[in-house]
């Protein structure tokens, strides 16, 4: 087996958690001593921490063959090829294909995880004008809901207890007419084992009466629904050419609270987008209230090559900052109310890596009083709520 411990280096979205399970499947089992970066090209700050990150793979592993893949490398490969501790740049279309990665010989283990990342869609068929990822991803494609279940199944049979379905757009899948809300339906009756399935970020515009009712009617799909919404401001969004306007938005989180009272909401957030106003601001600040948003990724907007919004006028990175900042703050203050309301409750919490902490499942972070194995669900009794996580006790 190669002599690096984690051969996979991952930067970037579930879907690249997915692929990055399935290239540390596909490397050489024994010979060359390999390494790889799976790159990050959302945001200019995603690029540089994929830069930093080879430059200390190879300070720490200089005689490790050293391959970058993923969307940073794919958008500008001619950059990466140049970095004198590459050896080799593999592209996005290639990444997972065995050939890319040679023959294989006495194939290791799969590592045990508690939670698995399945990429069931790729791509992007959208126009966002801030939004670069379609030049390393390529249009939108899903794979077969066959395959899917097949690999689901394999999951589970590990003793993995969760899984989250994950893609560029998972709203888009689209099997020859069968979308998202049958791919669920299909493997929650064909996978009967899968206890807690997640979903990544869904585009609110997509999220049509099926799978409303999947999400608020189905019990082992968890309560935590994740959306890209990316501003709270109606003239930002058409800017952004986003396809939901705020009040479609803020609806859509009301009717999916009110249904399934125990759903919490996450959000993408985009703060100083070109033209972004403070008024503009104040929408999206507001909005984490109106939405009642307690999970949140915020970006502060970087300008992206060969995307419209390059060319729109730029707010200050500064000024961005520190509206990214304010964001962060409200959502973190906003958690923080949620987290005291969980006090008293028993909350089924699946045990991760060490053995003394978890996630319910609306995805509060949950530290154990005493471990339990790692890998299994226990009832805990929350005791007590940090502004971060909860503290339980097993049952």
């Amino acid at each position: 087996m190669s002599a690096f411990p984690r051969p996979v280096i991952t930067l970037g979205c579930r879907l690249n958690i997915a692929e990055s399970e399935a290239i540390r499947q596909l490397l050489p089992a024994h010979g060359r001593d390999v390494a790889v970066v799976n790159s990050c090209g959302v945001t200019n700050q995603a690029v540089k921490d994929t830069r930093a990150a080879i430059r200390r793979l190879r300070r720490d592993r200089p005689g490790v063959e050293l391959i970058v893949t993923g969307c940073a490398s794919d958008m500008d490969r001619a950059a990466f090829e140049a970095m004198p501790e590459v050896d080799r740049v593999v592209g996005n279309a290639a990444k997972l294909l065995p050939a890319t990665w040679g023959p294989r010989a006495n194939m290791p283990p799969p590592r045990r995880h508690t939670r698995g990342f399945v990429g069931v869609q790729n791509g992007c068929d959208h126009a966002c004008t801030f939004c670069a990822i379609p030049q390393g991803r390529g249009s939108s494609r899903s794979d077969p809901i066959g395959a899917v279940v097949e690999h689901v199944a394999e999951l589970i049979e590990r003793g993995q207890r969760e899984v989250v379905l994950s893609g560029v757009d998972l709203t888009s899948y689209d099997d020859h007419g069968a979308r998202l809300p049958v791919l669920i339906e299909r493997l929650l009756a064909a996978v009967p084992a899968l206890g807690r399935l997640r979903l990544s970020s869904l585009d609110p515009a997509e999220v049509d009466d099926h799978l409303f009712a999947l999400l608020t009617e189905e019990p082992r799909v968890m309560p935590h629904v994740h959306l890209s919404l990316q501003a709270g401001d109606d003239l930002i969004l058409k800017r952004m050419r986003r396809r939901h306007s705020r009040a479609q938005a803020i609806t859509l989180a009301q009717r999916l609270k009110i249904a399934r009272p125990e759903i919490t909401i996450g959000a993408d957030l985009i703060a100083g987008f070109p033209t972004e106003s403070e008024p503009a601001h104040a929408n999206t600040l507001a909005m984490i209230d109106d939405a009642d948003i307690t999970h949140t990724h915020v970006f502060p907007y970087s300008p992206r090559d060969r995307t419209p919004a390059a060319r729109m006028p730029q707010v200050a990175p500064e000024i961005a900052r520190t509206r990214a900042a304010a964001l962060r703050q409200a959502s973190a203050a906003r958690r923080a109310d949620w987290l005291a309301t969980q006090v008293g409750t028993v909350q089924p919490v699946l045990v991760e890596q060490p053995g003394d902490r978890g996630h319910t499942p609306a995805f509060a972070d949950l530290h154990l009083s005493t471990a339990a194995p790692v890998g299994t669900i226990v009832n805990a009794r929350v005791t007590a709520a940090t502004s971060t996580h909860l503290i339980g006790t097993p049952e």
